[in-house]
């Protein structure tokens, strides 16, 4: 079948990857507010249970760039299937566990499902007309932060409510119904570029994301001078470093390191990674702000799980609209120009909520600010990667950029946790008001820093959203200190 029929549907084809999308953003958040109600019903250990969390964006990190790389290779639609059907397996696995080991191992087939949206980035390349690209991959980019507000407001009613499997069985149902849909709706990209496998480059990568991500993550309960975490991050940075030299000398790459050291590359995954350190520090952040009680502590709302997933709903809703937005932007004046203002909108949401948290209106604010800031920056970061690589490179490029998020977060919400947990009343074992105001600061230092960032990433014509180096009209793509 020609592709050209297919076009004449993308609305149809952009709405079933929103579901899958919407699917896996869901799961990332939504299991962290019932981690107590877990712990509770399992029998297990406070350091045991984060592992349903770890887990999760560990196989994420380690899948995506493969799967990505995989849909480059062989068919992005395909392997978009093959996520899904992995995803919806360990969904299900999760839903029927009644012990920690097993839910664990549900979790960590559910991660697989971050590859859905470097293959979406890629489908939507590859198949919408050149003039709705940007606009498609501000909505998919900004479904990431939707589905993660959302899920943090689902996760209470349900907790709340039901059992903590059903946030698993709703991952199930959710995922099953983007299988049927995109393996009926969604055509398969007529671009490929056959070739073989790299797997020693996959395995290192493995190695050296494992070692970093469960340093990052558990760095707060080992503690963080502890010989297990630096040991982590030694292992880490001699693996990945090893993992470059052989990228750049193997002839068949699993990421080629010249696109990665290309100037409109790299400087949009830096700044990808200091967004996710405040994002992922706001998930953090807000939800338990907001519950602490204001009676014992002299601030705070004493929300329940369910009214503090509800602060965070201006934010979700905001992006909704801010993620098009920004691809329209990015299509009428480049994409730079929504990833300075997504930037400094999020640096200032943190800013304000720093100096003002007293009033609920406050937050409902500082959410709705962060929503649109964060939505621009993703929505613009993805087209931008989009932008800077050729066509048969897109989903293991915005693959790597989605890594750099999840780093980014990791280290932001464990930051986040770690100076909260250090600023305590005196006397007591409650929170400090300060641990929050300096958490929100530090969130606010991590934005403006990826404002400085995003200062460096070229400026690129408005109308090149579709094209990316090689094709006619594209730029040349740049490589680490050109100008």
């Amino acid at each position: 079948m020609s592709p050209e029929p297919a076009r004449q549907h993308y609305g149809l084809t952009l709405g079933v990857l929103v579901i899958s999308a919407l699917a896996y953003a869901l799961s990332q958040t939504m299991v962290a507010p019932a981690l107590p109600e877990i712990q509770r019903d399992l029998g297990t250990s406070t350091t045991t249970v984060t592992f349903v969390l770890t887990v999760y964006l560990l196989t994420a990190s380690i899948a995506t760039p493969i799967v990505g790389r995989l849909g480059d290779m062989f068919g992005k639609e395909r392997l978009l299937v093959i996520t899904l059907i992995v995803f919806g397996l360990g969904s299900l696995v999760a839903a029927l566990s009644h012990s920690i080991a097993l839910l664990i191992a549900g979790r960590a087939i559910q991660g697989v499902g971050g590859a859905v949206f470097p293959l979406a980035f890629g489908i939507i390349r590859d198949e919408f007309p050149p003039e709705r690209v940007a606009t498609g991959i501000g909505l998919i980019s900004a479904t990431f932060g939707i589905g993660g507000g959302a899920g943090l407001v689902l996760s209470g009613v349900i907790v709340d409510n039901l059992s903590y499997e059903w946030i698993f069985w709703l991952g199930f149902v959710s995922v099953a119904v983007a299988v049927v849909a995109t393996h009926l709706f969604v055509p398969e990209s007529p671009i490929k570029s056959p070739s073989r496998i790299d797997w020693a480059g996959a395995g290192m990568l493995a190695v050296g994301l494992s070692a970093l991500l469960i340093g990052v993550s558990e760095g707060n309960a080992w503690g963080w001078a502890s010989p297990a975490v630096i040991g982590l991050f030694c292992l880490a940075a001699v693996v990945l470093a090893i993992w470059i030299r052989w990228e750049r000398r193997v002839p068949a790459p699993l990421v080629d390191m010249r696109m990665m050291a290309r100037r409109g590359v790299w400087t949009t995954n830096l700044t990808g990674l200091l967004v996710g350190f405040g994002m992922f520090g706001s998930f953090i952040i807000v939800p338990r702000f907001v519950q602490v009680v204001p009676e014992q502590t002299g601030f705070g709302f004493g929300a329940t799980v369910t009214e503090a997933g509800l602060f965070m709903l201006p934010s979700a809703a905001v992006m909704l609209i801010a993620g098009p937005l920004a691809g329209w932007l990015g299509t009428r004046f480049g994409s730079r120009l929504p990833l300075l203002l997504g930037t400094s909108i999020a640096a200032l949401s943190f800013a304000f909520l720093a100096v003002a948290h007293d009033q609920r209106w406050e937050i409902y604010v500082g959410s709705a600010l962060m929503g649109l800031g964060i939505a621009f920056a993703f929505a613009s970061m993805a087209n931008l990667i989009v932008e800077a690589v050729d066509r048969t490179q897109t989903s293991v490029a915005t693959a790597m950029n989605t890594i750099m998020r999840t780093i980014g977060g990791s280290l932001g919400g464990q930051i986040a946790a770690t100076v909260i947990a250090a600023q305590v009343i005196a006397g007591t074992a409650l929170p400090a008001e300060s641990g929050f105001t300096i958490s929100f600061a530090i969130s606010a230092v991590g934005a403006a820093a990826a404002f400085c960032a995003a200062l460096a990433v070229p400026s690129r014509r408005a109308g090149a959203m579709g094209a990316g180096p090689g094709a006619p009209g594209a730029p040349e793509p740049q490589l680490v200190g050109e100008r």
